[in-house]
């Protein structure tokens, strides 16, 4: 009988419970916004980065969840002593604000995801116990159910995570737990589920968007530009002390380019970029100073406020 492996990483349907299971045995780890696993290094900013990090353990598929707990710092002696009575702290002067007040504060609002296509591509084949594409449904594809009896519950949202809570945005529901966030039942339905998307294109494939989100030092602006697979000895950045230009191939026939005419001015002889494995990375060395509030100039400006020197956002 088939049975649903519950290691974190695989969750496949198996019926063969020798088949190799390839998953995180340890627990997520979700720290000053970043995301990982306890059993493996990686380190993430994005949830769509944290769910592709690839597993680490090769085991057997299990409908036993024996992933452990983190495990409790132990008190030390001295925090179990009655606290020392200290004198109060002198008041703190108040420190002039990071941004120039000449411009409304800066942002770090998101650009939103790309949208998953509607439906599966009818000249594609789905591929058995393929699993629903579509956020918080998890549901297996089953040949011997008509298409049109399909019911797909669903998250249209992005998942949030806020000072211990997790949750979506499309939705109230909030809780602490890695696993109960994964059991948070869709909030959304449509008709079918999306196992396979769209085909892709003949010839090289147009990206017209990428995600991208920032933050900034007195000195420097420090990009992320979300794009798999980048092809390292053909991507090209163009820096001038205005704008970039883009063109990032992919090793999987895709391209993308554009270019970014920035907020303020960048000095192109000390500005780089590197590949990594699901992004682009951008320092860009300010031109005069300036805190930026967008990354482009006809960026709208919401007037939330940008963390200066530290990349920590979930």
């Amino acid at each position: 009988m088939a049975s649903k492996c519950v290691h974190k990483g695989c969750e496949k349907v198996f019926t063969d419970s020798e088949e190799p299971c390839v998953y995180h045995p340890g627990p997520p780890v979700f720290h000053e916004g970043q995301k990982g696993w306890n059993c493996c290094k990686p380190r993430v900013l994005t949830f769509e980065e944290f769910m592709d990090i690839p597993p680490c353990t090769t085991g057997k598929h299990s409908t036993v969840d024996d992933t452990p707990a983190l495990a409790e710092k132990k008190k030390t002696a001295a925090a179990a002593e009655p606290p020392v009575q200290k004198p109060a702290a002198p008041t703190p002067v108040p420190r002039a604000p990071t941004h120039s007040p000449a411009i409304p504060p800066p942002s770090d609002a998101p650009t939103p995801v790309p949208e998953e296509p509607e439906s599966d591509d009818p000249s594609l084949a789905i591929p058995a116990n393929a699993i629903c594409r579509r956020r918080g449904c998890n549901a297996s594809y089953n040949a011997d159910v008509s298409r049109e009896e399909e019911k797909c519950v669903y998250h249209p949202g992005q998942p949030v995570f806020h000072e211990g809570s997790k949750g979506w945005s499309c939705c109230k529901r909030r809780v602490l737990e890695f696993d109960a966030f994964l059991k948070i039942e869709g909030c959304t339905e449509k008709k079918r589920h999306l196992f396979v998307g769209k085909g892709k294109p003949a010839g090289e494939e147009k990206v017209d968007t990428v995600r991208n989100d920032f933050y900034q030092t007195a000195s420097s602006v420090n990009v992320s530009l979300y794009l798999k697979k980048i092809d390292n000895d053909k991507a090209k950045v163009e820096f001038t002390s205005t704008a970039l230009e883009l063109d990032l191939p992919t090793t999987d026939n895709k391209r993308y380019k554009d270019s970014y005419e920035l907020f303020a001015p960048i000095d192109p002889e000390q500005s780089k970029f590197r590949v990594l494995g699901t992004k682009l990375e951008l320092m860009l060395v300010k031109g005069d100073g300036t805190s930026w509030p967008v990354l482009r100039k006809d960026d709208r400006w919401t007037g939330e406020r940008i963390q200066i020197g530290s990349a920590g956002r979930a």
